[in-house]
């Protein structure tokens, strides 16, 4: 079978946020200039919204920006947060902080609670509306360039290709799809987007980019326990002091709970598991009493990309550029970035209209969207408000409540307007000690009520590949798990990982810690999230997290 090939004006990869955002705004300005652009849009999830997850409470603002008319278009963004609390937690209570302690970024007036996977649905439709393609279930898979080293498209994975790389009867090629631009929208830690900032050094003035992972339960309660649009952030208890996090707890509409932790993937224990401590949070008295008459109906896990602003790459380069998560907009100090990747799809699309007028060719190289995109964000409102809390992630290195303190008091003092730069110094995966260092953490064995294990919380996620192919999670080199990741790290990656994706195996194939021992590192990547904290927290950055076979990997419903 002979390789396809589609040409476009402008090609998308990835239908979150950002991406959707962009091909609308792209749309609209092509109607309203009278000159017709094809976008194309490439997501890898089965269906849209597939494997998109979040918390998610929303800032509506770049959305009324894109569609001043969305509450007319039967979106499903209608429960408006109705009582908002923070939280201070200890191992038994849970201490309401005062708003006027707060600073005002972490205040939620106005905004919205939602499920971010159905209004991607929504936003999708709205986009095919307007004429968009949207192709879900393929998987970009390598990047094209043409002679000039500008991006000129993108390859997608096969289908059909068993463990030992050889064709099966199911077989179809890959299929190439070209265009002037291509917009990077794959949502944090994309592996497109890693290559591309490593290719043009899109990062070279930039503090290392920091990730967290944020894990998610959706929960159906009872009729007479629901209240949409109650909502609350803890800190404190269980991370306490041991890593940088969080959690929340989101009153939906139809009787549904969102609840979750996030923990900073810069933490230096390596017995810490952020699952586990995300079922020991649920055991809180306040959290128990809340979901106990409850019934678990989803799971989920994500990193977040949350940087802020000194991370942040060079936007664009020749032949594209990078939005919303694939770049690093969320704002650490809102815990939001729905808004924000919103608001980079339509720079980015104000950006590459600006460069097609007068184009009836491909001209990457020498197009103007390589600094109009740029500066669009230098003068937008998204540069203002990241600028405003620039510092934020540096001062919670001091604690929340110090940390906390120090960013109010800037906030109040120089009326969200720093001089002075506190700047991230080290990658994630530095800040993990020897073992040694800490004293092994012991964790309950699940009730099967109210916490669980990993592979029974799977099936919740609606996990799935297709059996007997590649892998992909590659390691770079498949020793260095044993002399080093098992030996002097303890083998983090068999609990940083939210879906038992690793375990390490005797010559006998029996499951095992002892570093004497083990004999391989087994990779279950059948289980696998698409979380990629692996891809970030590795501590020699071995793991490299690729895209499988199109259509694999979560099904997320209502998260």
């Amino acid at each position: 079978m002979s390789t396809e090939e589609l040409n476009y004006d402008v090609l998308i990869i990835g239908a979150g946020p950002a991406g959707l955002a962009a091909a609308i705004k792209i749309k609209q300005l092509a109607a309203d200039s009278s000159s017709p652009i094809d976008v194309c849009v490439i997501d890898k999830a089965a269906e849209l919204g597939g494997h998109t997850l979040s918390g998610a409470v929303i800032d509506t603002t770049s959305l009324s920006e894109l569609m001043p008319d969305w509450r007319d278009q039967k979106s499903p963004i209608n429960i408006k947060v109705m009582q908002d609390k923070f939280h201070f937690f200890t191992e038994q209570s849970a201490i309401t902080i005062p708003n006027y302690l707060l600073p005002n970024t972490l205040k939620n007036k106005d905004c919205y609670v939602v499920s971010l996977s159905n209004v991607v649905k929504w936003l999708g439709k709205r986009a095919e509306m307007l004429g968009v393609d949207i192709f879900t279930g393929f998987a970009a898979k390598e990047l094209i360039f043409d002679k000039n080293n500008a991006l000129a498209g993108i390859k997608t994975g096969e289908f059909g290709i068993d463990s030992k790389h050889e064709k099966k009867n199911s077989y179809s090629p890959s299929i190439i799809v070209k265009a002037k631009f291509s917009l990077i929208a794959e949502g944090s830690r994309g592996h497109l987007g890693k290559e591309l900032i490593s290719r043009y050094k899109l990062d070279e003035n930039c503090s290392p980019q920091n990730y967290s992972l944020g894990i998610k339960e959706l929960w159906k309660l009872p009729d007479s326990d629901s209240r949409p649009g109650d909502i609350f952030h803890g800190f404190g208890w269980p991370l306490k002091n041991i890593a940088y996090g969080g959690s929340f707890a989101y009153h939906m509409d139809k009787s549904l709970l969102s609840i979750g932790l996030i923990v900073g993937l810069n933490y230096k224990n390596p017995w810490l598991s952020p699952f586990q401590e995300f079922q020991k949070f649920k055991k809180h008295p306040k959290i128990s009493k809340l979901i106990k008459n409850g019934k678990r109906i989803g799971y989920g896990a994500r990193t977040l990309t949350t940087g802020g602003l000194f991370s942040l790459p060079k936007l664009s380069f020749p032949g594209g550029g990078l939005i919303g998560c694939d770049a690093g907009f969320l704002n650490p100090a809102k815990i939001k970035g729905t808004h924000t990747a919103i608001k980079s799809g339509i720079l980015a699309a104000e950006g590459i209209m600006e460069s097609l007028k007068g184009v009836k060719k491909s001209v990457r190289e020498n197009s103007p969207f390589t600094s109009s995109y740029q500066k669009l964000f230098f003068s937008s409102s998204l540069h203002e408000e990241l600028k405003e809390s620039k510092n934020f992630k540096a001062y919670m290195n001091f604690g929340f409540f110090l940390g906390g303190a120090l960013f109010k008091a800037e906030q109040l003092l120089l009326f969200k307007k720093p001089f002075f730069n506190f700047k991230l110094k080290k990658a994630d995966h530095l800040y993990l000690d020897n073992k040694n260092k800490h004293e092994k953490i012991t964790y309950e064995k699940p009730d099967g009520k109210l916490s669980f294990d990993r592979l029974s919380s799977l099936p919740f996620s609606g996990t799935s590949h297709q059996e007997n192919q590649p892998t992909h999670l590659l390691l770079k080199n498949s020793i260095l798990p044993l002399t080093v990741n098992l030996p002097i790290f303890g083998g983090p990656e068999t609990r940083y990982c939210p879906a038992e994706v690793y375990e390490y195996l005797s010559s006998e194939g029996q499951p095992t810690n002892n570093a004497n021992s083990a004999a391989e590192l087994r990779i279950n990547a059948q289980n696998c999230l698409h979380c990629k904290a692996c891809d970030v927290k590795d501590p020699t950055q071995n793991i490299n997290w690729i895209t499988p076979e199109g259509g694999g990997g979560p099904n997320y419903k209502d998260m």
